[in-house]
């Protein structure tokens, strides 16, 4: 589909280590949050890029940008490409933005060879995909999908200063006014990714068809005891949150390992209060999540831990209280678009696997309300959300033209170079 086109890895590394510069930080890695200044100032980069080449700009309600090329033909809904530009704290250069911007040089190569397609192509960079500053991750694309109201969005407060999120919009510049469900009238939407995971480098792989991501839970866990002196109070009278805590974070682990080990836990935030010196802890909160491929062992792992939980807390004399604020089903992505891909892959002879993503993504949402899929490039080492993250121009170069085939396809070659 691709083959003929000017399409130019030269020309993507240039964009991703141009949109790198952005956030650098001194262990050359990206600090570049949702809605920050920074974030801003790579929204105008790319928008600066798409209109060049004569993309049309639309930003909705709640800050998810489409960039949008015109097809041949009026009946046709857009084909949807895109990611992320926003970064983790200590995050890498490519987690997110590979996927905007190889959908970008996509664009590039059929604009510069006058190449038409008789749907559009709509390029999206979806707001806040990380949830490092606004909580949960992927915020922009729950609420464009509708698995968030806007409302819900929109008066979300920022995790590190507190900030409103429709207030963050309007600061930056990007508060704009489509309707976010907009998104949703699309014939399909492909995101391409880094895999953030050690598995296509260690198979000697250049591509994963991701075919479906795990189910996932997250959860605030608040463990309530009482304060008190550190030199003076025993053992046996404590009321020690932190100690429970560390207790169920414990039993967790046990249950994950016994009952499936394939699953994940992660513990990603630990809060303790007061947290002075000399206190025995009456608080502590902790964010805790499981991930499985399956509902149903999703569901029995966290039965088993609010069951341990619950003994945990009666022992110690402490109240727990579990609240997930974040979660999704296991997803199951397009399986025609999935071929699509594979297709491609074998067309350019490119070493492949069909695979599930343990990591949640904004294709997650898209595949709620219409055809979805994914395709992931591999990372050095697996390592993502760490400075250190990398990949090579090799890796780069194929995934671009396996997803452009896909991606052209999908949307109907009517006028090729």
């Amino acid at each position: 589909m691709s083959a003929n086109l000017p399409l130019s890895v030269d020309r993507l590394w240039n964009d991703l280590m141009a949109m790198a510069r952005i956030g650098a930080t001194p262990e050359a890695g990206n600090n570049r949050p949702a809605l920050s200044m920074l974030d801003g100032e790579a929204r105008r980069m790319l928008a600066e890029w798409g209109t060049r080449i004569g993309l049309t700009l639309s930003v909705d309600r709640l800050g998810n940008m489409a960039l949008r090329r015109e097809g041949t033909d009026p009946a046709r809904r857009p084909v949807l490409v895109g990611s992320h530009l926003d970064t983790q704290p200590t995050g890498g250069k490519f987690d997110g933005p590979y996927g905007v911007l190889a959908g970008l040089e996509i664009l590039r190569a059929l604009h510069e060879s006058g190449t038409r397609t008789a749907a559009p192509i709509v390029l999206v960079n979806w707001t806040s995909e990380e949830g490092c500053r606004f909580s949960p991750s992927m915020i922009g694309a729950a609420g464009a999908m509708g698995v968030l109201s806007e409302a819900e969005v929109l008066d979300r407060r920022a995790l590190d200063d507190g900030e409103r999120y429709g207030d963050a919009l309007t600061a930056t510049g990007w508060a704009g006014d489509a309707d976010p469900a907009g998104l949703r009238d699309a014939e399909a939407y492909f995101e391409a990714h880094i895999e953030q995971g050690p598995t296509l480098e260690a198979e000697g792989l250049d591509i994963g068809i991701v075919t479906g991501g795990f189910a996932t839970e997250r959860a605030l866990v608040t463990v309530t005891g009482k304060d008190s002196h550190a030199g003076t109070t025993p053992m046996e009278m404590r009321q020690d949150a932190v100690l429970a805590a560390a207790e169920m974070i414990g039993a967790g682990e046990r249950i994950l390992y016994a009952r499936a080990p394939d699953a994940r836990m992660t513990v990603c935030r630990f809060l303790v209060d007061p947290g002075a010196d000399g206190v025995v802890p009456g608080g502590a909160r902790f964010a805790f999540e499981y991930r499985h491929p399956e509902d149903a062992t999703l569901r029995a792992l966290l039965d088993e831990a609010d069951a341990a939980f619950a003994g945990i807390a009666a022992r110690r004399r402490v109240a727990v209280m579990r609240e997930p604020y974040w979660s999704f089903p296991r997803v199951v992505f397009d399986a025609t678009l999935a071929a699509r891909l594979e297709a491609a892959a074998q067309r350019r002879g490119a070493r492949y696997k069909r695979m599930l993503s343990g990591a949640g993504h904004d294709a997650y949402h898209a595949a709620a309300r219409m055809p979805a899929v994914m395709l992931f490039i591999p990372c050095h080492g697996g390592v993502s959300h760490h400075p250190t993250e990398s990949i090579s121009r090799d890796w780069a170069e194929i995934g671009l033209r396996v997803l452009a085939d896909a991606v052209i396809e999908t949307a109907g070659l009517t006028q090729g170079p």
